[in-house]
């Protein structure tokens, strides 16, 4: 359906079979401006991941249908665009006054609501203009309701707008920040003053501690602040439910003496470093000793379809990655027919696209086994929720030097625990426990000989 007068309508993409609906996150074209085909103009939020929406046809924004924050069906429109061949149509006079029209939309002010949430800034907003000396009210803001981010201070400083007196001492500065966010309803979580101790021996560095921030309508008198949902964490609330709700969940866990393992991966991760250019992980052997188990209990890699169990020719292993506020699982496709080198590469750069928000929904599809590496942040117990509809999910518990009876003799031994939890209606704990053995095996045949390639 279209209007010449006011242009083409564009829709909501049908991104996925599973998909019925998207909120648009942010838009990124405003009224009057002029599209190219297939120019990014929005950010939509889907039950999995945030994609980037391109324009399937050329000319100029006239209208936005759906506010920023809203939610939209499939194939319901959300914009409108004007092409040149109907602003020919229209005639020269109509198309010019439109136009001006839309270009005022476009630079109104924000209305009361978002007025609010343009003057609040995170301590790290703060933090950075207080080091650059920078007045707040002089920066655009492009987030939501016109609020400044950390890159629009960048941007500003980076052309030429850094204003001179910066402020020197750090800590006026983070006291500032502190002030000015309890003033603004958001609080941040402080780091701790002593280093934090990791229990975990295949961890080489203290991990970093993110920033977390509590953006919200702080409550006078009861010290709460109430937060909205976002998109995401309903996506995520709403799946963990019905996991919960539909899956009755059977949990085994399983000790695997990973001492060979560790000798291996510190003989070859500097080469591989070198070679690669990637990080040589654990999970990378985890997650080949893991294909390898399910090669001899297909059964593993299944799904329950009421009437029939349905087992999955095709190993793709979803590999669980968590953020400061969200926790995607991107999609090892065909897992067991990549060697561990492979394996590594692949879950690197799934890794570094899911922390940086770039993960497609492709990447996101067809997964029938997850694996959580739980142990890079030092648990060594947990009982994970399954990723519906799959059988199953495995956690890698961390690293620790434990003592451990061998032969009657007390030996220290690098020892780490495997969690499993089942599908009951699928599995149970004879299967499970053959297999848990089965991966076990793998991971303690592990020697100086391990071939990578």
């Amino acid at each position: 359906m279209s209007d010449k007068k006011m242009g083409t309508e564009v829709t909501v993409p049908h991104l996925a079979e599973s998909l019925v609906s998207a909120t648009v996150a942010k838009w990124l074209k405003q009224p009057g401006d002029v599209i190219d085909q297939y120019d990014v103009l929005c950010e939509l939020i889907t039950d999995k991941v945030t994609v980037e929406m391109p324009s399937p046809i050329a000319g100029t924004l006239t209208q936005l249908l759906v506010s920023e924050g809203t939610t939209a069906a499939v194939g319901e429109a959300i914009c409108m665009i004007l092409e040149p061949h109907q602003a020919a149509a229209a005639g020269a006079s109509a198309g010019t006054a439109g136009l001006a029209g839309n270009t005022a939309s476009a630079g109104r002010k924000p209305a009361d609501g978002e007025a609010g949430m343009s003057a609040r800034y995170s301590p790290a907003v703060l933090k950075l203009a207080g080091e650059h000396g920078i007045t707040l009210s002089e920066v655009t803001g492009t987030g939501l309701g016109g609020r400044i981010t950390r890159k629009d201070i960048e941007h500003y400083i980076a052309s030429g707008g850094r204003v001179e007196g910066a402020v020197q001492s750090v800590e006026d500065t983070n006291a500032a920040a502190s002030a000015a966010a309890a003033d603004a309803g958001v609080f941040i979580a402080s780091p701790p003053k002593v280093p934090v101790r990791t229990t975990g021996i295949h961890l080489s560095q203290t991990p970093p501690l993110p920033n977390v921030e509590v953006i919200g309508q702080p409550l006078e008198g009861r010290g709460e602040t109430l937060m909205d949902v976002t998109p995401m964490r309903n996506a995520i609330a709403r799946n963990m439910r019905q996991s919960k709700t539909e899956i009755p969940h059977g949990w085994m866990m399983i000790e695997v003496d990973v001492t060979n393992l560790v000798l291996l991966r510190n003989k070859l991760k500097g080469e591989f470093m070198k070679q690669e250019g990637v990080n040589l992980t654990y999970l990378a052997f985890l997650l080949k000793a893991v294909v390898n188990a399910i090669k001899d209990y297909p059964i593993i890699n299944s799904v329950w379809a009421v009437d029939k169990i349905i087992v999955k020719r095709d190993i793709n292993i979803s590999l669980a990655v968590g953020t400061e506020d969200s926790l995607v699982t991107p999609v090892i496709k065909k897992a067991d027919q990549k060697n561990i080198a492979g394996l590594a590469l692949e879950i690197d750069a799934y890794s570094k696209k899911a922390r940086a928000g770039k993960l497609t929904l492709d990447d996101l599809q067809g997964g029938t086994f997850t694996v959580n590496n739980t142990g890079s942040f030092g648990s060594i117990l947990s009982y994970p929720i399954i990723n519906y509809p799959q059988a199953a999910i495995l956690t890698f518990e961390s690293i620790v030097k434990r003592p451990v009876v061998i032969q009657d003799m007390i030996a220290v031994r690098s020892m780490a625990n495997l969690c499993l939890s089942l599908d009951h209606r699928i599995l149970d704990g004879v299967i499970c426990g053959r297999f848990m053995q089965r991966v076990k095996e793998n991971l303690e045949a592990y020697n100086q000989d391990t071939k990578l390639y």
